[in-house]
């Protein structure tokens, strides 16, 4: 049985790209897997070992100590595969491919890109910043054995021949409800589960409802980023028609989407999110909801082929307002949209087919040799 190492200082131990799809993937795959993450203690977990290094109190003490933490544990494991996930764990990373390891880099996020949209680094510093962390992951992915990408965009800034993409389409069982309520029946609910922040547009989320019908409500599930946007959201007129559910689990969440009529994602068009591929946005679809979405180039491209959703300027509460009551006064297009979205995560976006990308990558990477799917 061959052994894989999952290294991550920033996600949680059931984060769904890194726990539920790939570490679950492999574990049923026939590898033994480990997952060394922050958490209270260690675990094993549907097969899955957890080793927990301490959970950090502040985000340099994460990218140091913790980091640090993490690959001294993963020293102590005699894996075949290390597979780390996070931008500030590189030089670990590279530290273990010294050792004679074999190091591959999941890159999640255009992380030069996201710096510059890091509001807790002074403006005049973060273009450098991006630009040094371009070099260093571009030297990391030739050093390294393998670079596994979440989206296209991501994929183009490494080496083709090392480099695999993965998305991070949904589980099709997952959230599939395969008896739904009929959408002229249900409440007149829209949901958003996910980080919550003014990029992502919380504030013009909640002034939209507020616009809608007393009896519209927005569910919504995640955490603020930080204390300040949930204390400043709360105060906005809108907030006493949120039903505000905090961190969802996934059974919590399948049921959520069940109650509602659309699914928001209307992030704000800066760096990383207008060439993202949001898992939200494919968990809506595979609910059979339609969504509602930012207008962005690449989003449009899916949700117009597929004819499952609305295209709305985030930053106009009014025009999101429009389109949630356009969902609410036609439920049977509303319903037939969610239907066209979620056909098209059972035939092609989902993770039964990233799985077979993975798992062929490994093998690959294993033999000494890559593909370049």
């Amino acid at each position: 049985m061959k052994h894989v190492v999952h290294l991550t200082s920033v996600h949680d131990p059931f984060d769904t790209r890194i726990f539920i799809k790939e570490c679950k993937s492999l574990r049923v795959n026939g590898y033994k897997v480990t997952l060394i993450v922050p958490c209270d203690k260690d675990e094993i977990i549907d097969g899955i070992i957890l080793r927990s290094v301490p959970i950090p109190k502040s985000r340099l003490e994460r990218m140091t100590r913790t980091a640090f933490q993490i690959y001294r544990r993963a020293k102590k494991e005699k894996a075949d595969i290390y597979h780390f996930h996070d931008p500030e764990l590189i030089p670990w990373g590279l530290a273990l491919k010294l050792a004679g390891k074999t190091v591959i880099y999941d890159v999640h996020e255009d992380f030069p890109r996201q710096i510059m949209d890091k509001h807790w680094l002074r403006t005049w510093v973060r273009k450098p910043i991006s630009i040094l962390a371009g070099v260093v992951e571009f030297l990391a992915g030739i050093i390294l054995d393998g670079i596994i990408a979440a989206t296209p965009t991501i994929k183009k800034r490494f080496s083709k021949n090392k480099t695999i993409l993965v998305q991070n389409f949904p589980i099709t069982i997952e959230l599939l409800n395969e008896n739904p309520t009929s959408f002229k029946e249900r409440k007149p609910y829209v949901i958003y589960v996910g980080g919550i922040s003014i990029t992502r547009g919380i504030k013009e989320m909640v002034d939209a409802i507020a616009l809608l019908p007393d009896e519209a409500r927005l569910i919504l599930g995640g955490n603020f980023e930080s204390d300040d946007i949930e204390n400043m959201v709360k105060k906005l007129p809108g907030w006493s028609k949120v039903d505000y559910r905090g961190w969802v689990s996934r059974t919590e969440y399948r049921s959520l989407l069940s109650q509602c009529v659309a699914g928001l994602v209307l992030f704000h068009p800066i760096g990383n999110h207008i060439n993202a591929q949001p898992n939200k946005l494919f968990e809506y679809m595979s609910a059979g909801l339609p969504v509602i979405a930012s207008d962005f180039p690449l989003w449009r491209e899916f949700i117009e082929k597929n004819k499952c959703g609305l295209l709305v300027n985030p930053f106009d509460s009014n025009e999101i307002m429009t389109a949630i009551r356009w969902i609410l006064n036609h439920p049977e297009e509303a319903e037939l949209m969610g239907k066209h979205g979620q056909q098209a995560v059972l035939s092609i976006y989902n993770w039964s087919n990233e799985e077979k990308k993975l798992l062929q990558y490994y093998a690959e990477v294993l033999n000494g040799c890559k593909s370049t799917n």
